[in-house]
């Protein structure tokens, strides 16, 4: 008896959500959208996603090949500018681009996107300076872009949408990566917070692994052999050349798992920025789901010993 009611009660709960989640925001045509890094990936497919929505999108490339490859994919609304989330003069230009453009209405939806992966490997190879190149992009351009931007996002009552990964809640591998995700989570928790009596609803993204230049596997790999050539001898040989080559074999093993859909993890943006009861957190892919999510669960002595079976095996101890 008690089941069919506890059954009853989740099928109410699931379709009460249901519902909210499929309201959308009404006069998205008027409302603006600032994404960062749509030069490729996530961010160039989510502005052409939005453009054919109607939406007007401010879209911030690197470069200006990537800015005039998207303009050349979608409508005259979208319009492009040239931002580099490591240079305050850049956020602050396009801060006052941006001002120009949305008026009193303020900015409906800032997407912090941009990231980078590279320089990656094992701790030990790599420098300070290595680990504040990725931080710089993918945790400190995220906070200077958000605060440069946050008074217009207030103005509008809107959304800012991060984009974390399930590296954000699990880490097992080196470099500023990992540590740059768990800040993005971090980051949105504290502004949510903060943000929850202006009407502003901060949301997180966390995909799991997906195809895009981030992943890319010829990339990595050079990166890889350039940090192992820069090793002093004493470190090379405590790892052995071994290592290097297996570490290199995991990352090919994993690339065979790498989703090609990047729509999955842009639909979960588009519906932070456009439904009514956005959600807090989005995981995209069934790897982030079913296995980087509930492994971050548990306890570390169970998830250290799962990660411990694809690692390399370093020839020497010392």
């Amino acid at each position: 008896m008690w089941l069919y009611v506890a059954a009853a009660l989740l099928g109410l709960l699931l379709l009460r959500r249901w519902h909210r989640e499929r309201q959308t925001v009404p006069r998205l045509s008027e409302k603006h959208v600032l994404i960062t890094g749509c030069d490729s990936g996530f961010g160039n497919l989510l502005a052409r996603q939005l453009d054919a929505r109607g939406l007007r999108v401010l879209a911030a490339c690197l470069t200006d090949t990537g800015a005039k490859q998207l303009r050349a994919a979608t409508s005259k609304r979208l319009q492009t500018v040239l931002l580099d989330v490591t240079s305050s003069k850049s956020i602050a230009d396009v801060t006052a681009w941006v001002r120009e453009r949305v008026g009193d209405q303020g900015l409906w939806g800032l997407v912090n996107n941009a990231g980078i992966a590279i320089p990656t490997a094992p701790n030990e190879w790599l420098s300070k300076e290595d680990f504040v190149k990725v931080l710089n992009v993918n945790l400190v351009g995220v906070v200077e872009v958000t605060l440069s931007l946050l008074p217009l996002v207030r103005r509008a009552r809107g959304r800012v949408v991060n984009v974390a990964s399930v590296m954000g809640r699990v880490s097992f591998f080196g470099g500023g990566y990992c540590p740059s995700k768990y800040g993005v989570e971090a980051f949105s928790d504290s502004l949510r917070l903060e943000m929850r009596n202006f009407g502003v609803k901060v949301c997180v993204i966390e995909p799991g692994y997906f195809k895009t230049m981030i992943t890319n596997v010829e990339n990595l790999e050079k990166n890889f052999h350039a940090c192992w050539e820069k090793l002093p001898a004493e470190i090379k040989a405590s790892y052995g050349e071994s290592y290097l080559r297996d570490f290199v074999g995991m990352l090919k093993l994993l690339q065979k798992g790498y989703n090609t859909n990047l729509s999955l993890v842009t639909n979960c943006m588009e519906h932070a920025l456009t439904s009514l009861h956005p959600r807090t957190r989005y995981s995209a892919g069934w790897d982030a789901k079913l296995l980087y999510l509930p492994l971050s669960y548990l306890p570390s002595a169970l998830s250290d010993a799962l990660f411990t079976l694809f690692y390399p095996k370093s020839v020497g101890k010392a």
